[in-house]
């Protein structure tokens, strides 16, 4: 009969040795896959345990190991409704759940009291006398496991801030490329006939706003500001998109109802009706100062003429691009810029901020800032102050743009 000294002498060097062989492979940055296969080597080989399971908790709870069990026979387990109430190692042999009947014993994995892992073994071979080496070793099987499963879910939060980090560099690189295709503040027009200045703050990293001045010929100039539905880089891409298309076709020749049409053709090419655009775009000629516009849906923009003191919203047009596949009527309207006047274009994340008791601002701070006789650059830089859109306000929730132009 072994002597028990030297019984317990190899019983926890088997421990050490096991625990050691475990901890080398998590260290050397070992896959899932060949942590889970030692850890089945172990049990089967050196524990003589025929069948185990082992239920993990991410997001949802899976079984991410099947050794000795049909497939099929793990789709009976309901984690939730047969093992979340095992909070220690439980035999079930003799349980009345059905769904347990080839299960000898539960060994739940606990980490701050919550359980992250099932443990469920079966088909014990029993040694010629005394009890299985298994039945002796479970805390030792739910110490392993623990380390097993602890090791896995951290393996998979390193993979996943992998992902995250590459997924914050391309983000970081759309940024910068769609940053490109919106004009910077210092190259808009800025004569004795007329300042245009911008201000756009997307509300993540891209975004579906956009403006644009286009220089038509020597007497022309052309802008527009546009706004995708939705957020995100879907949206970016298709303003992108929308972008190139629109730099194609502006000129100097085609008329704002023509390039309205065929604009409304190219994002009903790209988008398959499952977005739209809202499109402000005009025409300024210096020779005749007169601006045609076309309100394609889009938040009318402000006209605020300083002499008179008077305000007036620019609406006349037509529905967005890309909500028909046909537009059955454009209206264009056009206006004479014969003395001091401030258009103010936005887009509809400047008037759906709200304030603190949830109440939406609307146009009315827009129309404050706008109504005096400062430049329009100021007022812009008044609403940004007003509204604190550069400080992080919960109240922002989308993509903010404007464009101001200032006719002498």
């Amino acid at each position: 009969m072994p002597n028990p000294p030297i019984k317990r002498l190899k019983l926890s060097n088997f421990k050490l040795s096991s625990l050691l062989a475990i901890t080398e492979a998590i260290n050397e940055n070992h896959a899932v896959e060949d942590l889970l296969a030692r850890y089945e080597q172990l049990l089967k080989e050196d524990l003589n345990i025929g069948k185990i399971l082992i239920y993990k908790y991410t997001q949802e709870w899976d079984c991410i190991l099947v050794s000795g069990f049909e497939r099929k026979s793990t789709k009976k387990i309901n984690v939730v409704r047969d093992l979340l109430p095992f909070r220690e190692i439980t035999f079930v042999t003799a349980s009345d759940n059905q769904a347990l009947d080839l299960i000898d014993v539960v060994i739940p994995v606990f980490r701050n009291n919550v359980p992250i892992a099932y443990v469920l073994i079966g088909d014990i071979e029993e040694e010629g006398e005394g009890m299985s080496p298994a039945l002796k070793h479970l805390h030792f099987i739910q110490t392993l496991s623990n380390i097993i499963v602890v090791a896995i879910e951290n393996i998979r939060l390193f993979n996943e801030s992998l992902r995250q980090e590459a997924l914050r560099k391309e983000l970081e690189l759309a940024s910068h490329m769609q940053n490109m295709l919106i004009p910077r503040k210092e190259t808009l027009p800025r004569n004795e006939t007329l300042h245009v200045t911008a201000f756009y703050h997307p509300h993540l990293d891209v975004g579906g706003d956009y403006y644009d001045c286009i220089v038509l010929n020597r007497d022309e100039i052309g802008f527009c500001i546009a706004d995708v539905s939705g957020k995100g880089i879907s949206a970016a891409l298709l303003m992108s998109n929308f972008q190139a298309n629109l730099r194609a076709l502006f000129t100097h020749e085609i008329s704002l109802t023509a390039l309205v049409e065929r604009l409304n053709e190219r994002v009903n090419a790209s988008a398959n009706g499952e977005k739209f655009i809202t499109i402000f775009v005009a025409k300024y000629n210096y020779r005749t100062s007169e601006l045609t516009y076309i309100n394609a849906g889009h938040n009318p923009p402000i006209l605020y003429k300083v002499h008179s003191k008077k305000l007036h919203y620019l609406k006349s047009g037509c529905v967005g691009m890309g909500m028909l596949d046909e537009i059955p009527s454009i209206k264009p309207e056009t206006l004479l810029m014969n003395s001091h006047t401030k258009l103010l274009c936005y887009t509809d994340g400047l008037v759906e901020l709200v304030d603190e008791s949830g109440v939406g601002y609307g146009t009315h701070v827009v129309e404050d800032k706008l109504s005096n006789n400062r430049p329009i650059e100021e007022n812009i830089e008044s609403i940004i102050r007003k509204q604190r859109i550069l400080e992080g306000s919960a109240a922002i929730f989308d993509d903010i743009t404007m464009l101001g132009i200032e006719f002498f």
